[in-house]
C-alpha cells in the first residue's frame, strides 16, 4: 500500500526581505539551506527566510497538473509509464538556440533536465520533487535549462515559493501526445558512442522497463506487460466521487470488465485523478483491448449519467472497489 500523504492546496507564499536587515527590500533568492541568508541577517538560510520556504515544501497541491492539457496523460508519464516523450510548446515560444523542448518519463543519472549539444532541452518527469508542487518544480527546472549552456544538465534544487507554475509557461492550447518507447535510446543521439555512466544507465533502465503501449481508441489508457498478467490502467478526469459511483453500478451488473478473463481489481488515485485498474490474461495484447476499451468507455458514460440512489448491490460493490484502492501521491 502506497504511503498516504497530506492533501491540502499549497499556497503561495511571498518570501521578501526587510525583516533582518535595513534597506533590504524585494524578493529573497533562494539557496542552500546552510548558506547565509542573502538577506544580510548573519544567519543561516534555514533558519532565515527558508522557513517559509520549508513552510511551502509541506503543502501538496492535490491536482499539480490541473488546466495543462492532457492533464490525464501528465499523470501516466508521472507514475505508470516507464519510457516515453512527448514534445511540449511554450507559451512564449522557444528561446533563440533552443530548437525543441521535450518532456521526458526519465533521464539518465535520474538528471531533472538536460540541454543537449543541439540545445534542444529534455524535462525529466518522474524524478522526486522538493516541494509539494511538482508543476512549480519543473517549471523552475525548465527555465533554467532553457539558460543552460548546451551539452550540460540541470541538477536540482528547492523552486522558489512563489515561482511561476507550468501553467503559466506552456501553452494551453497546444495539445500533448506522448509517444511511449521501447527503451530509453531517446536519451542520446549516438547511444554507441555515449558517455560510461550514460552507457550503464542506458542500460540498467531498459532492463528494468515494463513493456508499456498507449491504446489509441480512449484517452490516457496504458496497458502494461509483466510477468504474471498484463494489466490496463487507465487515468480518468471525472471526480473521484462520481466516477467510483458509475464504476461500482457496471461492476454490480456484471459490466465493468474488457472481455473474457478480464476484471476490474480495483484503481490507483493518483495526483487528485482516479485510475481504474483492470487484469488481462497474459495472451490479451494492447490491441486486444482496443475495442472493448471503447465499449467500456460508452458504459461508463452511461453510468456517469445516472441519478439514482446506488443499490444495495452496487454499495457493496462500491466498497469493493474502494477498499481495493491504492495512493501514489
Amino acid at each position: 500500500m502506497a504511503k498516504k500523504r497530506p492533501q491540502t492546496k499549497a499556497k503561495r507564499p511571498q518570501v521578501t526581505g526587510g525583516a533582518h536587515a535595513a534597506g533590504t527590500a524585494g524578493e529573497i533568492p533562494v539557496v542552500g539551506a546552510r548558506e547565509p541568508c542573502p538577506c544580510g541577517s548573519g544567519r543561516r538560510y534555514k533558519a532565515c527566510h527558508g522557513r517559509a520556504a520549508a513552510h511551502a515544501a509541506t503543502e501538496l497541491v492535490h491536482r499539480p497538473f490541473e488546466g495543462l492539457p492532457g492533464e490525464c496523460d501528465w499523470v501516466a508519464l508521472r507514475e505508470l509509464v516507464p519510457a516515453a516523450t512527448a514534445e511540449l510548446t511554450l507559451k512564449d515560444g522557444l528561446p533563440e538556440g533552443v530548437p525543441t523542448v521535450t518532456l521526458a518519463t526519465v533521464l539518465p543519472m535520474a538528471w531533472p533536465a538536460l540541454r543537449r549539444d543541439d540545445g534542444s532541452v529534455l524535462i525529466g518527469l518522474q524524478n522526486d520533487t522538493a516541494s509539494g508542487d511538482i508543476s512549480r518544480d519543473l517549471a523552475d527546472t525548465l527555465r533554467r535549462a532553457l539558460e543552460a549552456e548546451p551539452g550540460t544538465p540541470v541538477q536540482g534544487r528547492r523552486a522558489p515559493a512563489d515561482g511561476p507554475r507550468l501553467q503559466d509557461l506552456l501553452d494551453a492550447e497546444a495539445p500533448l501526445e506522448p509517444v511511449v518507447h521501447e527503451g530509453f535510446e531517446f536519451w542520446v543521439p549516438d547511444a554507441e558512442n555515449a558517455s560510461p555512466e550514460v552507457a550503464a544507465s542506458l542500460e540498467r533502465a531498459n532492463a528494468a522497463a515494463i513493456p508499456t503501449v498507449k491504446l489509441s481508441g480512449v484517452d490516457a489508457a496504458y496497458w502494461c506487460e509483466t510477468p504474471e498478467k498484463n494489466h490496463l490502467r487507465w487515468v480518468m478526469p471525472h471526480p473521484e466521487e462520481q466516477l467510483l459511483d458509475a464504476l461500482a453500478r457496471l461492476h454490480a451488473a456484471g459490466r465493468s470488465s474488457l472481455g473474457e478473463g478480464t476484471r476490474l481489481v480495483g484503481s490507483f488515485r493518483a495526483h487528485g485523478l482516479t485510475v481504474p485498474v483492470w487484469d488481462l490474461p497474459s495472451g490479451v495484447g494492447a490491441e486486444d483491448v482496443e475495442k472493448p476499451a471503447a465499449e467500456f468507455a460508452e458504459r461508463l458514460a452511461a453510468a456517469l449519467a445516472a441519478q439514482e440512489p446506488l443499490t444495495p448491490d452496487e454499495r457493496r460493490a462500491r466498497g469493493g472497489l474502494t477498499n481495493r484502492q491504492v495512493t501514489l501521491s
